[in-house]
């Protein structure tokens, strides 16, 4: 009777040891649903929480060449601000390029075009698309101030897309107008889109003292969220 009971009692300890090794082994190979998976061909691929993409969108157009009181430059005043703030918000970014570029690159000939435009009401085309511009709330909008105006591109972009329930913060370079009513003349364009106050630096300034310029600009960012 007593060899039975003992048999019977090492049987029910392998159970029961065979039941812990089972689960153990659940636990250590399931992974958390939050960990990064691979794919057949090697691709790693992140969860939906990472996957999930910027609503901010920095658009800015921007030129080099000769400019008003710092000679040639290699990159453009409006450049250089819209790179401030995709480093500060982790947007993302789309430059305005002209489809035909046909702006001089010296000064005095850049502002007659620019002159003639206006004059003409013109709406140079845009060399790419914004893709999927829905995904975005916010829109930084930088330009320069081209005779107390945006250029007339801008109109280009802001009468292509549909900003509806959007925010445009719009930021601009210019050599002594300030922002020139732009915030206004933006509005009048994108009717049902709210656009915030216009953050206007000197052009010289981010050429001559970018260290100062990203200061305000980190102000500006910190007071329109």
């Amino acid at each position: 009777m007593k060899r039975i009971i003992a048999i019977v009692t090492a049987l029910a300890l392998l159970l029961a040891l065979a039941g812990c090794s089972a689960n153990n082994s659940t636990k250590e190979t399931t992974a958390p649903a939050s960990a990064t998976t691979a794919q057949a061909d090697g691709t790693k691929t992140d969860t939906p929480e990472k996957a999930s993409g910027s609503k901010a969108l920095v658009v800015y157009f921007s030129r080099t060449g000769e400019q008003y009181g710092v000679g040639v430059i290699e990159k453009g005043n409006t450049a250089i601000v819209a790179d401030m703030i995709v480093e500060q918000t982790g947007a993302d970014s789309f430059e305005i390029l002209p489809k035909t570029d046909n702006y001089p690159t010296t000064y005095k000939e850049l502002t007659d075009v620019a002159k003639e435009e206006q004059n003409q009401n013109a709406r140079p085309a845009i060399k790419d698309t914004v893709q999927n511009l829905e995904q975005y709330d916010t829109i930084y909008l930088g330009y320069p101030i081209w005779w107390g105006d945006l250029p007339m591109i801008c109109y280009t972009f802001l009468e292509s897309y549909d900003f509806s329930g959007k925010t445009i913060i719009p930021f601009c370079t210019h050599a002594g107008s300030g922002n020139a009513g732009t915030q206004s003349k933006i509005q009048s364009v994108v009717k049902n889109a709210t656009v915030k106050e216009v953050l206007a630096i000197t052009g010289t300034d981010t050429q001559k003292d970018p260290d100062s310029v990203k200061t305000t600009v980190t102000g500006w960012l910190n007071g329109s969220k």
